[in-house]
């Protein structure tokens, strides 16, 4: 079953605290409507999150499945992120390249991102700690809507939602 172990409402509600508690030293993060919303925009406090997080010793990773590194590198540039675009997930070459970087074993990292067959699916896979945020903002677009759809379908049938 592809579930994850926890589920937050967004990114900055996760904290360091947390992450140590359960023996995160590094993060793996997606872009589009976890970090970012549909206009590209940065969530609120994303920054000050980001300097939490990398003044505790925990390592960062952004990895998208997005082709446009522009795009990446405005999030990643001004905190010296590691960042891997067009990671293909669920497939596993993006997330071993950003572990590769991030020099930590798969228990020691979290991914965090806003899909079940994506995000979840690979951390679950790779044995990371998963942790599930609600997209930033709601999609627009058919098929996302019916994404989200599927996805809102699976998680009443095999998580009791």
């Amino acid at each position: 079953m592809i579930k994850p172990n926890v589920e937050f409402d967004i990114i900055t509600d996760i904290g360091v605290d947390f992450l140590k508690e359960n023996n995160i030293k590094g993060l793996i993060l997606d872009v589009d409507n976890t970090l970012i919303d549909l206009s590209r925009n940065k969530i609120d406090g994303l920054d000050d999150w980001i300097d939490s997080i990398i003044k505790s010793g925990i390592k960062i990773a952004v990895v998208s499945n997005g082709r446009k590194k522009k795009q990446i590198d405005l999030l990643t540039k001004k905190h010296g992120l590691i960042y891997v675009f067009f990671a293909l997930k669920p497939f596993k070459s993006g997330i071993k390249k950003a572990k590769k970087e991030l020099n930590l074993c798969y228990n020691e990292i979290a991914e965090i991102g806003d899909q079940i067959f994506t995000d979840v699916w690979v951390s679950n896979r790779t044995k990371m700690f998963s942790i599930l945020t609600k997209p930033v903002e709601m999609e627009k677009s058919f098929l996302q809507k019916f994404k989200r759809r599927i996805e809102d379908l699976y998680k009443a049938r095999n998580w009791g939602k």
